[in-house]
């Protein structure tokens, strides 16, 4: 504006001298701001304002010019710097907000403990610059180091904060007495969670305050992931009591009825006074030796759930023709007059098929078993076998008995369910599936109707068995 001082009024050159201050406060904050308007004011006074090169101010209006710029100035400066102030306040807020947010988005995450206590720690060090964060958690009467990053705890430092003081470092503190250690203890619902140790915390007030804006967060989560846990734990003792309830169920209801034949037939040839003629004597024997086979199958197939669930069960598959593991599942079944029931079908060309023998007929057994006792007496039960074309070979029981409810195809399978009175269920069919289901393949049961019920399954032939 030198050149053309002549031609500007001195309000002129007084609004043009705004800028530097504005500019200097938006740069470097109020102080920079008085520093230009000091120099603007002696710039005005001392080149635009007549006489010129003097700090005389010549007319009273010049004095009115100098000193409305001046009250103007400070004005403006302060006003600038509060909305630099604002604006950064607001971006210092919202960094810190965006960390809480990244640290809590990690608490909400679906995981195990092990791995929520690793993202922890993990996290606080990166998202605050720490040397080294640690979490403890209590375990009876004392804390134990549960997860660390970074530079880790010392023995000692572990020692100090496990004492029975009881006495972390506080946040608060300007100065740091346990080797640099400062110490965040977490609750929830008034209980004791855990304590944060964080080595190298050198953060404003405010990052101390989103520490602890995170420390109530992470005590809630711990304490989500802890009853989490006990819930789990409780919904697995139930489940085992449901079992263990369940095999005393299933096994007292078959072992009543074999037992009680027996009872009732060796108590009748016991006695002396029964009159017991030879052909009778040899019918109770025959019906006791049937009822003691009866038990023995039981045993085998809780033995064979003890198998599953312990994970001993071993596959040594071996070529084998289906006629010869029908032909050895009924000699399992023993001598009862009631297998002549049975009938076998199947086609010459049958081919061989890659399965373990004991496995399959096991299978078989608890099978056949199943359709004779659901079958009307005097009913065929009929085994067929037939060539799918996929290779497989499918092996069908069939029976004529009630069938299986539509609603009940899946959960028959199901380990000790127990029907209403001459309904299916029991452990057989639920070995016979985990069995089948250990080669790979299905078992499943078809007809819901008076008309009988159709258990089959697939067994892999040795061609099939190399390429799975």
């Amino acid at each position: 504006m030198f050149p053309f001082r002549s031609h500007l009024s001195v309000a002129t050159t007084a609004l043009v001298l705004v800028v530097p201050v504005v500019v200097g406060v938006a740069i470097g904050g109020f102080a920079a701001g008085v520093v230009a308007m000091a120099a603007g004011f002696l710039v005005y006074d001392f080149v635009f304002i007549p006489p010129y090169y003097t700090v005389t101010v010549g007319a009273a209006q010049n004095w009115a010019a100098l000193g409305v710029y001046a009250v103007v100035m400070v004005v403006v400066a302060q006003v600038v710097a509060r909305l630099n102030a604002a604006r950064a306040e607001a971006q210092l807020r919202a960094v810190q907000v965006r960390r809480l947010f990244n640290l809590s988005e990690l608490l909400v995450r679906e995981s195990s403990m092990p791995e929520l206590l690793e993202t922890v720690v993990t996290a606080v060090r990166e998202e605050f610059g720490l040397q080294g964060a640690a979490l403890l958690l209590p375990v009876g009467q004392r804390l134990e180091l549960a997860a660390s990053t970074g530079a880790p705890l010392s023995e000692l430092e572990l020692h100090q904060l496990s004492a029975a003081a009881q006495a972390p470092v506080s946040l608060e503190s300007a100065s740091v007495q346990r080797g640099g250690i400062q110490a965040l203890a977490l609750a929830a619902s008034g209980q004791p969670i855990g304590l944060l140790a964080l080595r190298g915390l050198k953060g404003t007030r405010r990052d101390r305050e989103l520490l602890r804006a995170f420390g109530n967060h992470l005590a809630l989560a711990l304490e989500r992931a802890q009853l989490q846990d006990h819930a789990v734990r409780a919904q697995l003792l139930e489940e085992v009591d449901r079992l263990r309830r369940s095999l005393v169920g299933a096994v007292s209801h078959d072992l009543r009825t074999p037992l009680a034949t027996i009872k009732v037939s060796t108590s009748t040839l016991l006695d002396p006074e029964a009159p017991v003629s030879d052909a009778d004597a040899q019918e109770l024997l025959s019906l006791i030796d049937l009822q003691a086979e009866r038990l023995d199958r039981l045993v085998s197939n809780l033995l064979d759930m003890t198998r599953i669930q312990s994970g001993a069960l071993e596959l040594r598959p071996q070529p084998t023709a289906v006629g010869e593991l029908v032909e050895e599942a009924l000699s399992m079944l023993g001598t009862s007059p009631e297998l002549a029931r049975v009938k076998w079908r199947a086609p010459a060309e049958l081919p061989v098929v890659e399965v373990d023998r004991v496995l399959i007929c096991q299978v078989l057994a608890n099978l056949i078993d199943n359709a004779i006792r659901h079958g009307p007496p005097d009913t065929p039960v009929t085994i067929s076998a037939s060539c799918r074309p996929d290779g497989q070979v499918q092996v069908a029981v069939i029976d004529r008995g009630p069938g299986v409810p539509l609603e009940e195809h899946a959960s028959v399978f199901e380990m000790f369910t127990r029907r209403e009175a001459g309904g299916r269920g029991g452990l057989g069919l639920a070995i016979a599936r985990t069995f089948v289901e250990a080669h790979g393949e299905h078992l499943w049961v078809e007809g819901a109707d008076s008309r009988g019920a159709r258990f089959v399954f697939t067994l892999p032939t040795p061609h099939k068995a190399k390429m799975g």
